[in-house]
């Protein structure tokens, strides 16, 4: 009984938003990233790795980042009409999380250069500011709308 007590709950449509933003954010971390290596090389050489890297994002969103997003907003939405805070990912999702963040770390601090890192962090940022989307529309249908 304690721990349901003190266990934080919010408002599904809160866990949705919470959702859109984490996945944004991060999206938008990643790309920032890659922006900032290829704004140190020249031009010639900047304009098609991030060329190469929106187009590859765009594969990315379509075929993987896009259904994970729907999934998970399908799983919010069977939740209880208020759930713990951190249910806005499954549970297993934290520990792959945790295992991107890792690689992102090991890529970041090798010694490949950042021109070429510059094309994953675009890929996976772009990927996850597009579905993001979803997230947002759920929302607005839920908000605005009133329609689940």
């Amino acid at each position: 009984m304690f721990l349901k007590r003190i266990k934080p709950t919010v408002p599904k449509f809160l866990l949705i938003a919470l959702a859109g933003l984490m996945w944004s954010t991060v999206g938008v971390m990643l790309c920032s990233m890659a922006y900032y290596w290829l704004k140190g090389v020249d031009w010639l050489t900047a304009f098609p790795f991030g060329l190469f890297g929106i187009t590859l994002s765009l594969a990315a969103y379509r075929f993987g980042f896009s259904g994970i997003a729907r999934k998970n907003i399908d799983r919010i939405c069977l939740l209880p009409d208020k759930g713990c805070i951190f249910a806005f990912q499954a549970w297993k999702s934290y520990l792959i999380i945790v295992v991107m963040i890792t690689l992102g770390i090991i890529l970041r601090h090798s010694p490949i250069p950042k021109h070429y890192l510059a094309i994953v962090y675009t890929t996976i940022g772009g990927a996850l500011l597009l579905s993001s989307l979803h997230y947002y529309r759920r929302l607005w249908r839920l908000i605005i709308l009133k329609k689940p």
